[in-house]
């Protein structure tokens, strides 16, 4: 979740209110444990444009280092399409 929260603020102000971001695919790699109730922090950086498709290269680190890295990609839709087919269970 924060990896994906991460891109999406990587985009912050970037479409129209028309136009969102879905996640598509999730490729995250576990490097270091991290210990209960430490404090974690994602960060993305848009790597790839390809079409509609947006490839980010993901890290998300504790106080001691980096505990996981990997590659987020989202598919740009339009907003209200989406969220009919949300709706209609398509």
């Amino acid at each position: 979740l924060l990896a994906e929260q991460a891109c999406v603020d990587a985009l912050t102000g970037a479409f129209a209110d028309d136009t969102t971001t879905v996640g598509h695919r999730i490729e995250l790699n576990h490097v270091a444990p991290v210990p209960v109730g430490a404090r974690v922090q994602a960060d993305a950086v848009l790597a790839a444009v390809d079409g509609r498709r947006l490839a980010f290269r993901v890290t998300v680190s504790d106080d001691r280092g980096l505990v996981a890295a990997g590659r987020v990609v989202r598919v740009v839709v339009e907003r209200s399409r989406f969220l009919e087919k949300v709706a209609s269970g398509a």
